[in-house]
């Protein structure tokens, strides 16, 4: 049956066709409105029965966000990095389909989402089993995926418009972020050299950088300039279980980026290098080959979290040994702090804001003045104080004369 067109009104058509038969024995009706002269309707529907004898049309009227969501992952999420792709696949099948699954998405509106956002609120809504509330960053996180798909419905004329584009993004309530002082990250560097070398190297880069943990277990020999003193951040390492630990790109453009390190980080390179290539010839041929500078005692890339778990006992072996000495313990911070320490540091010796930005690999100064606020009043503070000393001593040189 070629279909048929029905005439609404002056260059409206409804183009009508017949596929099938339903679970009741009915001729399953296909239609679609089109506006444009007879012409155009006629080439319309001829490309409206192509789609539906080739599986491929879509009868947006009747499709949910349940049914949407798998076009959306097999079109737009398998293309997305591992961890990006098990995030999207666990939103989705953990909270975002049982809630708003079986909606139309043409019937979806602004109050819908509003009031999904509020049930996620909730004590006892998160799903790892650990106590609590999801996070407010976490919250943002499930306003950017739905208005990823809706915005993508749109795009392929499914929805006319995006719901989630009229709802205001969830605030994220930043949390101050927790750094040490200079002299506490002496006595970190310091408490260092007790450890092996490896985890020495990870921590003084970590602190030195201000990189984040996959960037540092993406590193590879390749790109260290060992002559000139730089580091070429270009990928990063991730775990999944589907996918073990494996390396991408750098999330954007900004992420990849040149820095600068000292001479002594140079020659703490130089001297892991060696110790590493020590190590490959004492395993022999259980050394998977590689050329990345953190790995397993047998070359394989080291799993995110063995730094961060290393780094807690690591913390807790240093302070029993201070509280055993009668000293003060370190803040017990967590690996990813090193970064803000880094961070904080550079600010209060006066670095602009914009080189402090693009060593960590910001999209753009706003988030790095975002972030570190507090480091940034603190350092106003202190210049403010410095020219009060200034002019004050000028003012009673000139007292003298």
């Amino acid at each position: 049956m070629a279909g048929s067109l029905d005439k609404r009104g002056e260059n409206s058509w409804r183009l009508v066709y017949f596929k099938g038969r339903d679970a009741e024995g009915k001729r399953i009706r296909y239609t679609k409105n089109f506006k444009g002269n007879k012409s155009q309707a006629e080439k319309e529907l001829a490309r409206f029965v192509t789609e539906i004898e080739n599986g491929i049309f879509t009868d947006s009227k009747n499709l949910t966000l349940a049914g949407f969501s798998k076009q959306w992952i097999e079109s737009h999420v398998d293309s997305l990095a591992p961890k990006t792709q098990r995030d999207y696949k666990r939103m989705l099948n953990a909270l975002i389909l049982p809630k708003l699954g079986n909606l139309k998405l043409s019937d979806i509106r602004p109050g819908h989402l509003m009031k999904f956002y509020k049930y996620l609120e909730q004590d006892g809504i998160r799903q790892d089993g650990k106590p609590g509330k999801l996070s407010d960053r976490s919250i943002r996180y499930y306003h950017a995926v739905i208005s990823s798909m809706l915005e993508d419905a749109m795009k392929w004329q499914l929805i006319g418009s995006n719901p989630a584009a009229r709802v205001e993004a969830p605030k994220v309530r930043r949390k101050q972020s927790i750094s040490y002082d200079e002299t506490q990250s002496a006595e970190l560097l310091q408490a260092l050299y007790s450890e092996p070398i490896k985890y020495r190297v990870l921590t003084t880069l970590a602190l030195y950088t201000g990189l984040r943990r996959g960037e540092l277990l993406g590193l590879e020999w390749k790109v260290i300039d060992m002559e000139n003193a730089q580091i070429a951040v270009v990928k990063q390492s991730q775990y999944t279980p589907e996918t073990g630990v494996v390396d991408r790109t750098t999330k954007t453009e900004g992420s990849q980026r040149l820095i600068s390190i000292p001479v002594s980080i140079v020659n703490l390179l130089k001297e892991y290098k060696a110790a590493q290539n020590e190590e490959r010839l004492k395993v022999g041929s259980l050394w998977e080959p590689s050329d990345k500078l953190f790995t397993t005692w047998n070359g394989k890339p080291m799993h995110p979290d063995t730094v961060s778990s290393w780094f807690n006992d690591f913390l807790a072996r240093h302070n029993v040994k201070m509280a055993l000495e009668g000293k003060a313990p370190l803040p017990h911070i967590r690996f990813h702090d090193l970064r803000h320490t880094s961070a904080s540091l550079l600010i209060a010796q006066g670095v602009p804001l914009k080189n402090v930005s693009s060593r960590l690999g910001h999209s753009s100064i706003a988030i790095t003045a975002d972030i570190y606020a507090s480091a940034l009043q603190s350092a106003d503070k202190e210049a403010a104080q410095k020219l009060e000393d200034l002019l004050n001593i000028k003012h009673e040189q000139n007292n003298q004369l």
